[in-house]
Parts: C-alpha cells; sequence; structure tokens
C-alpha cells in the first residue's frame, strides 16, 4: 500500500498544498517556514487510522493551534482537510482517503474545543470506477461488508472519533482493515533523546526485534536481531565505521536483555557502552536501527534525521537512506542541502524547497492553487 499523494488545507501554516510523492520524498528548507508542519500533517493520517486523530491536535494545542489562521473567504467553512492517495501494488487499485475536522457546534455533547470530525470517505478504484467504501456524515457509517453490500455500521461514532479506525479493525470490511492495517505500521522518527535517561541509552528485553520503535527503545534487540538472528551486518558495520572513524559495533549474546556497544579504534581493547557515547554517536546508531533493521515498516518519516551529526557522517547517513529506499518508502524533512544533495546522488529523488509565501508554506515552484505543474 503506497502512499501516492497527499494534499492538506487550513492546517497551521498550510492553507492550501497537494504533493505527489514516490519512493523517496525530500523537503529542505530554512527554520519557520513550514517543514514540521508537513511531518505532522502526514502524521495525523496514521493517528486517524489508530484512532488517536483528536488526541494528537488536542496534544499540540488543540483547534485553536492547529487550524490555518490566516484570511479565508467568506462562508468558507473553518476545516482541516487531509487527504491521501494510495497503491496496492498486488491489485493496482487505487485507494482514496479524507477527513475534514472542525471545531464543535455551539450545542454539543463533546467538549467545547474539541476536534470534530465532520467528514469521512474512502474510495477504491480497482479500474473501471472509483467506488464509496466508506463514507461518514455525523455519527452515521455506511460502509461496503465482504460482499460489496452498502450497509450502516451498527455502532453510533463518537464525533471525536474516525471512522477509519472503528471499522478497519471491526473485521467486517476488508478494504478499510487494510488501509488501516498499512497506515498503522508507518514509523516517525522525530529525533531520538540523547540525554542519559534516553530510551537509546538503555538495554532492552532480549526479544526478537524486526523493526525500531519510535523513541528507539528496543535499539540494542533491533542490533541483537540483525547480528544474531538474521545474521547479516555487514552494511551497518561498513555505515557505523565510516561515519565514527572505524569504531566496530559490539552486539553480545543476549542473555534476559540485549545491550550494545562501541569499540573505537584508539582504544581496541575496551568496550564503549551507549552511556558513554556522545550525543552524535547514540543519534546515528539510532538512525542506523531505524533504517537498517530486519524489517522496514511501510513508510519511514525523518524530521530532521542531521541533527547532532558531523558532516562526515552524512555520506553514511545518505547510504542507509538510500538502502532503505529499496525495501520502503522514506519521507525526509532537512535543513542539510548537503543531506538533500547526497541522497539525491545515492537514489535520484530532487529535493523540493519549502518557503513561505503571504504566511503560508508552499513549494518554490508549486502554483497558487497548492498544486505543482506538470514536470516533463
Amino acid at each position: 500500500m503506497r502512499l501516492t499523494s497527499f494534499s492538506v488545507s487550513g492546517y497551521r501554516s498550510l492553507k492550501q498544498i497537494r504533493l505527489d510523492l514516490g519512493q523517496v520524498s525530500i523537503f529542505v528548507g530554512e527554520n519557520g517556514v513550514g517543514k514540521s508542519n508537513l511531518y505532522r500533517a502526514l502524521q495525523l493520517i496514521k493517528a486517524s487510522a489508530e484512532g488517536r486523530l483528536a488526541r494528537e491536535i488536542a496534544g499540540e494545542g488543540g483547534m485553536a493551534s492547529a487550524l490555518w489562521s490566516g484570511k479565508r473567504r467568506m462562508g468558507q467553512p473553518v476545516r482541516i482537510v487531509i487527504e491521501a492517495e494510495f497503491l496496492d501494488d498486488e491489485t493496482a487499485a487505487k485507494y482514496t482517503y479524507k477527513v475534514e475536522i472542525g471545531l464543535p457546534p455551539p450545542v454539543s455533547a463533546g467538549f467545547a474545543f474539541e476536534p470534530h470530525v465532520k467528514d469521512e470517505t474512502l474510495a477504491v478504484d480497482a479500474g473501471r470506477r472509483p467506488v464509496e467504501m466508506m463514507t461518514r456524515k455525523g455519527q452515521a457509517i455506511f460502509a461496503r461488508d465482504a460482499d460489496g453490500r452498502r450497509v450502516e455500521h451498527p455502532e453510533r461514532i463518537l464525533n471525536s472519533e474516525t471512522a477509519l479506525a472503528l471499522l478497519g479493525g471491526a473485521g467486517r470490511y476488508p478494504e478499510i482493515g487494510d488501509l488501516r492495517a498499512a497506515l498503522s505500521g508507518w514509523r516517525f522518527y522525530h529525533g531520538f533523546r540523547t540525554d542519559a535517561e534516553s530510551p537509546v541509552r538503555r538495554s532492552a528485553l532480549a526479544t526478537t526485534s524486526p523493526m525500531l520503535d519510535e523513541d528507539g527503545a528496543n535499539l540494542a534487540a533491533v542490533f541483537a536481531t540483525l547480528r544474531h538472528i538474521r545474521g547479516d551486518t555487514v552494511e551497518l558495520d561498513r555505515c557505523i565505521a565510516e561515519a565514527l572513524g572505524g569504531a566496530q559495533l559490539d552486539v553480545p549474546v543476549p542473555a534476559q536483555t540485549a545491550t550494545f556497544g562501541l569499540v573505537l579504534p584508539e582504544f581496541p581493547q575496551r568496550i564503549f557502552r551507549p552511556q558513554e557515547l556522545s550525543d552524535g554517536q547514540v543519534r546515528f546508531l539510532a538512525l542506523a536501527g531505524a533504517l537498517m533493521s530486519y524489517r522496514l515498516p511501510k513508510l519511514i518519516a525523518l524530521n530532521e534525521p542531521e541533527a547532532s551529526l558531523h558532516p562526515r557522517m552524512m555520506p553514511a547517513l545518505a547510504d542507509m537512506i538510500a538502502a532503505a529506499a529499496e525495501r520502503t518508502q522514506v519521507w525526509i524533512v532537512t535543513h542539510s542541502r548537503e543531506l538533500a544533495d547526497l541522497v539525491r546522488e545515492r537514489t535520484g529523488a530532487r529535493a523540493l524547497t519549502v518557503m513561505r509565501r503571504d504566511g503560508a508554506t508552499t513549494i518554490e515552484g508549486m502554483r497558487a492553487t497548492g498544486m505543482m505543474p506538470e514536470e516533463d
């Protein structure tokens, strides 16, 4: 289930923007232009699939902070509208999911400023014409079951809930369940804590871990899975040595917990544990766990992965991104033009420059309608 396009309007600095996406998407821009808002808007799609959409918006300041604060046309509804298109590579079916979020009416059973889902739809085009698989108006939901019949879901939905999450887990609606499962598997790595109590500096329970958690808490188990179960860390070892001045990753056979360390060329007889490593070393190792794990999610989103990294680490980071892109989609938001150029050399993906125009976040070359012109 591959993300092919993404559009959002009315969210923070994103007045109206639409993007066609490939295997690697790179967004470069200065501070304050709204790059992180693009990242957050994409994250809200996953939150919708997991039933956390209202909580995520409330957690970032509520609708008052989330809504576009610029000028609106008279009579235009005050809404955040997010739409995403997907391609199922196995069946060639196209999925289009759309959700509109607004404020509750003056007289409402909900809380005064919590996000309310106003409209929500899912359509699937298998080659003839789009078929509406799910539509939601207020608290009523209509969907197509496994036999293709349009039925009303028996359960009434709360205004703050999403139908994608509710129906996707019901087991009665295959297409909705497929999309929900794909989105729930996305991973967003918004930096990694590197303080003394950081999850990535701790040991992890010795369980097979094919994929890195979003906070990096199972990093030691991810390394142990690669070293002792998969039995192949050649590329991982090469990237770590290149980025960290010839350092070697040490991953002992786990007992009850998994651990790791670095052997530095200056001190070949000593293993430096995570608590002794620098912030840049720890952050690079966490990125290595995210991008080179045994199994990758359907999409990896990285927000400013270059933070705290020495410039000499950039080529190895670009190598890991390129290797990950052979197995999954990668979305990168970065300040670093150097990193963007290195990724382009390895993948052919052209970086899009994020900028501000009249207070709204846009992409260099994007039309006033929020769409990019056709490219040859």
